[in-house]
């Protein structure tokens, strides 16, 4: 029974140590050196997923997918510049002030809390110089957030760069007794290793947000951003008290600020904000909106298919039309730029025509003389509707017609034209 309990209160996870690196390059205009070990390829690995994870969300929530590479650029960028530099600042002072050149190092350090305020500068920031809206970028991103997460703890995980407290308990990490582990009253003590820890507590995140968005792409923005913050920072806050303290492991320790370490003081703030996104984001009137949103954009993305459908058909069918009617489609003649329109213009002067045909009907018919103006010749000027060019060739109407056979009847009654005053030549 004693060897059973034995078992149980030492630490059973073995101490992985994967030493595989590419030979450091000094660069020796900044006395720094650089090398790719196990752990930038995985973050870089975690990172490449994340993208695609999040343009391929992107596409289907009809957002542009250049504007979101745009997006993800300056959110990576300042996500992994501030990552250090805070990481630097608040986890190593002491090292800051010797050596300010340690800022620079981006490579040898990073604070998830870091990355995480970096990211919501680098948002901002391109917010004001696109002149864009965020929310629903950010959302997209932090969607996929939680599965590049687990790739990046993987690395941590492997290069033990989150030491615990000292521990027997069977959750405990084999440290070696020269890499952090201790043998205390001839009983040996392994480390929490946090890094370990945070990446299997990522992955049920991971999979719950692929699972949510499978069952539904559309949600109000703002849902994922407040699922990932509600579910992070309690555990973050918990795991923290597990830290290595300031004065163990030969002062490299992580701080602590009124008995918290900087990350909790954050957690705070993420928790908050996870709370109120949840409820802004599954509010009623928020979940009408987004099923509306989804219906009119994908309606939009019909239309814009079809057009670009018909904007590529269109060429190649103007490549096969003879080179005449190509021109005549480009240059119309005067006065028959459409086909409806010379209908209509010619309608509108075969009904003037039938009108006027009609008052001069009327006149004749009472003796008075013709309003119409005399020629040079002292004759009777021919009407302008009894062309029927005019109208484009539309055929004379039974008014018109009429009117002329009973001009000439009635100049061949008179035997000569009318050259009343009113008639004669202007």
């Amino acid at each position: 029974m004693r060897y059973s309990l034995a078992l149980v209160s030492a630490p059973l996870i073995p101490y992985i140590d994967l030493p595989v690196q590419i030979p450091e390059k000094p660069l020796e205009f900044l006395g720094l050196s650089l090398s790719i070990k196990i752990f930038g390829i995985l973050v870089a690995i975690g990172v490449y997923v994340g993208v695609m994870v999040s343009i391929r969300r992107a596409r289907q929530r009809f957002i542009d997918p250049k504007r979101m590479t745009d997006f993800i650029f300056w959110v990576v960028a300042l996500g992994f510049v501030l990552s250090h530099v805070l990481d630097a600042i608040f986890y190593h002072p002491d090292t800051v002030a010797k050596n300010p050149l340690y800022l620079l190092k981006i490579w040898d350090g990073l604070s998830s809390y870091g990355g995480l305020i970096g990211a919501v500068i680098g948002a901002f920031l391109w917010s004001k110089v696109r002149r864009r809206p965020i929310l629903e970028q950010v959302d997209v991103c932090v969607s996929a957030f939680p599965l590049a997460w687990v790739f990046g703890r993987l690395g941590c995980a492997t290069v033990h760069d989150h030491p615990g407290a000292l521990t027997t308990s069977w959750i405990g990490v084999k440290y070696p007794v020269d890499h952090g582990g201790a043998i205390i009253d001839g009983v040996y003590h392994g480390r929490y290793d946090l890094g370990l820890y945070e990446m299997v507590l990522t992955i049920p995140l991971a999979l719950a947000c692929w699972w949510l968005w499978r069952r539904r792409p559309f949600r109000a923005p703002g849902f994922y951003v407040g699922l990932t913050t509600a579910y992070y920072a309690p555990i973050r806050f918990g795991l923290d008290f597990l830290r290595v303290g300031p004065e163990e492991m030969g002062g490299a320790g992580d701080p602590r600020y009124l008995g918290l370490t900087p990350a909790q003081w954050v957690c705070f703030v993420a928790l908050a904000l996870g709370i109120y996104m949840l409820k802004r984001s599954t509010s009623p009137a928020a979940v009408a909106a987004a099923a509306a949103s989804a219906t009119t954009r994908a309606e939009e993305a019909r239309l814009a298919e079809e057009d670009e459908k018909r904007a590529a058909a269109a060429p190649a069918k103007g490549a096969k039309a003879p080179k005449a009617a190509r021109v005549a489609d480009e240059e119309p003649a005067d006065g028959a730029a459409d086909e409806g329109t010379a209908r209509d213009r010619a309608r509108a002067r075969r009904q003037q025509a039938g009108k006027r045909a009609k008052k001069k009907a009327a006149g004749a018919a009472a003796g008075a003389p013709s309003p119409e103006p005399a020629d040079a010749s002292g004759g009777p000027e021919p009407p302008a509707e009894a062309d029927a060019s005019e109208a484009g060739g539309a055929p004379k109407s039974g008014d018109e017609s009429a009117e002329e056979a009973k001009r000439a009847a009635s100049d061949q009654a008179g035997g000569a034209p009318d050259s009343s005053p009113e008639r004669g030549a202007g």
